[in-house]
This record gives C-alpha cells, structure tokens and sequence, in this order.
C-alpha cells in the first residue's frame, strides 16, 4: 500500500511493508547463519551423549563396588546390572538396593553391557554408542569402565 505525501518540495512516495528482494535477502542471511551454526551445534549435541554415557557408567560402577563391599564380590553374569535394584535369590548379605531407580539404558536407549570377568573377578561395563555396533569412531565410539 502506498500513500503519497506532498510537500511544498517534492512530492515522496511512503511504502508499508517489505518488497521481495528484501525478503529474499533477509533469508538468505538466516540460511547462511544456520548453514554455519547448525554443524557446530549438532556436534555438541553428540559429545553430551557420550558425556552422560559416561557419567551413568561411573555411577554404574560406583553401585558396583558398593555391591561388592557388602556381598564380597561382584553380581554374575547371570543376573548382571540387575542385582544393584533386585536382591538376587541367594545373595545373604545383600544390603541394597544400590541405585534409587532402575538400572538406566544408555544415552542412546541401550543396556548397558556387563561382563564379570572369571579369572580375576573383576567386570567390565560399557555401551557401544551412537551405531549400536563394536568399535567405531567420534559418536559411534565406544565407551567403556576398565
């Protein structure tokens, strides 16, 4: 909509609104902002998830040794992270539960992978990150507790 003044000088044109190219500008500069932001940003998404992976296999193997303190060793391979929130039927000086709520997935919905070790009596925990998969490299690296 346009409204024309006149004035004593010249007559001048008034314009509401925003033509085309200014338009077309201003998304060309917001494509280029997100263009350059967006990578940066997704990034950090993915070193988060390995972070809190990593925090939860911490607090998983906190729970562990705890576990071991009380009972003398650490839960079986056949009952696994479970003996942390559930007293295994023959353990006698169980003293838990170790965790205030289930034993969590990773960060990519995963359980966790626990391996009690024969020889030393010693375990092994970890996720296999983003792909699910052994190995890997960047988000898809694995994250593992000894």
């Amino acid at each position: 909509m346009h409204k024309t003044i006149h004035t004593p000088q010249k007559t001048r044109l008034i314009r509401n609104g925003f033509t085309l190219l200014e338009l077309l500008v201003v998304m060309v500069i917001i494509g280029l902002l997100a263009a350059y932001v967006g990578p940066r940003y997704f990034a950090q998404i993915g070193k988060s998830e390995q972070g809190a992976a990593r925090a939860q296999i911490e607090a998983l193997a906190k729970a562990l040794d705890t576990y071991r303190l009380d009972t003398g060793h650490y839960p079986g391979n056949d009952v696994g992270l479970s003996a942390l929130t559930v007293k295994p039927g023959n353990e006698t000086k169980w003293q838990g539960p170790y965790l205030q709520k289930e034993v969590p997935l990773d960060t990519w919905g995963r359980a966790y992978l626990y391996t009690l070790q024969d020889a030393s009596g010693d375990f092994s925990l970890k996720s296999l990150g983003k792909d699910g998969q052994p190995g890997g490299d960047g988000d898809n690296a694995d994250i593992s507790y000894r």
